[in-house]
């Protein structure tokens, strides 16, 4: 069964890797760029188009307004990215805002920080992944027939190369990243070049169209509300510049200074590209609505449910290029499968975030475990999981999902960059060097600025989108919250329960006596050797018990016993309703009610098969039996094995898969391998 399970898998993830092998998964800076920056750098494939679908409630004339809301989102990215650069220099282990926020502001703070972030990585996945379906669906109307389905398969697909590794999913991404780059560069040069320099009017598929506004006519308070709605949907651009700061470790050395310089590179590249977005559509007229069968008009009618709306970035590709051209068409690809690979940023995130929560012991302690590519494998597919489930019940809509977003990733900000506030006040107090404290003064001002700056958009972002959403994502921090807090006082609680007692060691673990069982159901092999053993262990007492159900079997059994002359007494239960474990949890639970000090250790006869199915044809009371008496206090139960001939053929199969490539190898550590027996000739 083993080897079954284990081919496919060694072919899906590939074969595992030493412990000794974790520094080969480091990453130099060309390839940590496109790892954890595709989220932020794909997100001007919708973020632009979240901008004026907000404020397409107000019609045509609010489109004047984005050059303003574009301008605000860059001045956030510049001052959110500025202050990261001194959270990766100040904490380089990985713990990012998590540690942040716990080691300056308490456990409370640190671990609201990780709830908010836990449920922003896996909206990261839904929304990235679901908008790369939609953009491909401009290309391939298959895919936008049948979004979900296509966005969870393509969710697995991610999930099955981020188990290969880091490295090689590094690697696989990095081509479309800078693919997807280029060719927005491109485009804004082209698409300058032919408006400036040329004077051709370029026009997007819906310039033609007209708008129908929502409300009309829009002041004062509610145009102010709207133009804070329409900046909290742009705000989309800088989700996923945490995740550097999360995963510095995996940079090559020297860590901080590279992660420093990724994330500059990142901010730069992502302002520059969602603003040239922004003034194309503007240049070439795009339209969008959150209702287009309804709102958007053409030839004096609504275009009806029949049309699909293509993003803004589609339509600015189509009228720079034109339809159906070369260019437009590797953009096309390039921005759907950058758009699938931004979910990367979180499958590099969340299991890294598990694992150090893990080991704080808010989360399973399974998550803290490297799996045979040196992934946290467990992170990745629980990840994967509630993405699938998210997409699942959102349909795989962009628009929908993109209300649930970047209140988590905000609501980190603003503590992490508040507890970096912290952190350079207690480094300020014990510092006397002038240029020191001139560099920590400065460093504080930038995450003061910070810290008063993401608060600020937190409260508009909550403002503007808890009706429309948001409440979805504060409900999932609550839930996360609530099941971490809950995990950690069960750990502490058994950690507690288990402590050895230092003042009294030998009265408070060593039992009076041993009282052993052996169960047995029929004098043969495996009932012998178990007998034997028991009897070499020396307990103060000994017995065989045994369940009689058929009266004929128990006589043939005593006959047997008798003839035998069996050294260890014979004790069989009568059991009228023909159970078998109940008599012996009410017996073993007698013993220890009569002698509350002593300890029962109960040996259970058990084979060893070869094949999977014969599983389900022996084994079976055993197994009921261990289940139960394992809650049982004072009872310790050993199983006494005896190998069928079936057993051999596994025995070979396990040792040529140890041979191979044992599972699990970088957990045990190397197998070590026997040498060679030299051919013998003649």
């Amino acid at each position: 069964m083993s080897k079954l399970t284990d081919v496919p898998k060694r072919i899906l993830i590939g074969r595992a890797l030493r412990s000794d092998k974790l520094g080969e998964t480091l990453l130099p800076k060309r390839v940590a760029l496109p790892v954890f920056a595709s989220d932020p750098l794909s997100s001007v494939a919708y973020a632009p188009g979240e901008v004026l679908l907000v404020l397409s409630i107000a019609g045509v004339s609010a489109y004047h307004f984005s050059p303003w809301i574009a301008l605000a989102v860059v001045v956030l990215m510049f001052t959110v990215v500025t202050s990261y650069r001194q959270n990766v220099r100040a904490y380089p282990s990985g713990g990012g805002d998590y540690e942040v926020a716990t080691t300056n502001l308490g456990p409370r703070a640190g671990l609201t920080v990780a709830s908010a972030l836990l449920v922003d990585y896996v909206l990261t996945v839904a929304v990235s992944v679901s908008a790369g379906v939609e953009n491909l669906g401009s290309a391939i109307p298959f895919v936008v027939e049948h979004k979900t389905l296509c966005a969870i398969g393509a969710i697995v697909l991610l999930a099955l190369m981020n188990l290969r590794g880091v490295r090689e999913s590094g690697k696989l991404f990095a081509v479309p990243t800078y693919l997807f780059v280029a060719g927005i560069f491109l485009m804004l040069l082209w698409g300058a070049f032919r408006g400036l320099v040329l004077g051709e009017t370029m026009q997007a598929p819906t310039a033609e169209f007209e708008l129908k506004p929502e409300h009309q006519g829009l002041a004062g308070f509610a145009l102010v509300f709207l133009l804070l709605r329409a900046f909290s949907s742009g705000c989309a651009a800088l989700t996923g510049v945490e995740a550097i700061s999360n995963g510095v470790p995996a940079f090559r050395k020297p860590k901080s200074r590279n992660a420093a310089t990724t994330l500059a590179m990142m901010g730069l590249l992502a302002v520059t590209m969602f603003c040239g977005i922004i003034a194309l559509a503007m240049a070439t007229d795009v339209k969008m609505a959150e209702n287009p069968a309804q709102d958007l008009i053409r030839d004096g009618v609504p275009v009806g449910d029949g049309y699909t709306q293509h993003p803004v970035i589609a339509q600015v590709a189509e009228a720079v290029f034109g339809h159906g051209s070369f260019l437009f068409m590797v953009l096309a690809v390039a921005t759907a499968l950058v758009l699938f690979l931004a979910a990367n940023t979180a499958y590099n995130g969340f299991p890294l975030l598990g694992s150090i929560l893990a080991q704080d012991r808010y989360l399973p302690r399974q998550l803290h475990t490297r799996g045979d590519r040196l992934a946290f494998s467990n992170g990745i597919v629980l990840l994967a999981g509630a993405a699938v489930l998210l997409v699942w019940i959102y349909g795989a809509d962009t628009t929908r999902l993109i209300q649930l977003y970047i209140v988590g990733v905000f609501v980190s900000f603003t503590l992490s960059q508040t507890g970096m506030v912290r952190h350079w006040n207690r480094h300020l107090a014990a510092e006397r060097d002038p240029a020191r404290r001139r560099h920590m003064i400065r460093s504080r001002a930038i995450n003061a600025f910070g810290a008063f700056f993401t608060g600020l958009v937190l409260v508009v972002v909550l403002a503007t989108k808890f009706s429309h959403g948001a409440w979805v994502a504060l409900l999932g921090m609550v839930i996360f919250y609530g099941t971490m807090t809950a995990i950690r006082k069960h750990y502490d609680r058994v950690a507690a329960e288990i402590a050895a007692d230092d003042a009294s060691p030998d009265e408070s673990v060593r039992p009076s006596r041993v009282h052993a069982i052996v169960l047995v159901s029929k004098l043969h092999r495996p009932t012998l050797r178990a007998l034997a053993y028991a009897q070499l262990i020396r307990a103060d007492h000994l017995e065989a018990l045994s369940i009689s159900v058929d009266p004929a079997e128990t006589k043939a059994l005593r006959e047997d016993w008798e003839r035998r002359g069996v050294n260890v007494p014979l004790k069989i239960l009568d059991s009228p309703y023909r159970e078998v474990t109940r008599p012996v949890i009410e017996y073993v639970k007698g013993l220890r009610r009569r002698s509350p000090r002593d300890v029962v250790s109960v040996y259970i006869p058990e084979y060893v098969v070869g094949h999977w199915y014969e599983h389900l044809l022996h084994n079976q009371s055993a197994l009921r039996l261990k289940g139960r008496l394992l809650f049982t206090p004072g009872v310790m139960v050993t199983s006494v094995p005896y190998q069928l001939q079936s057993s051999e053929a596994a025995k070979k199969r396990a040792r040529k898969r140890a041979e191979w490539s044992a599972p699990g190898s970088v957990r045990r550590g190397p197998v070590e391998r026997r040498p060679k027996e030299p051919n013998r000739k003649g």
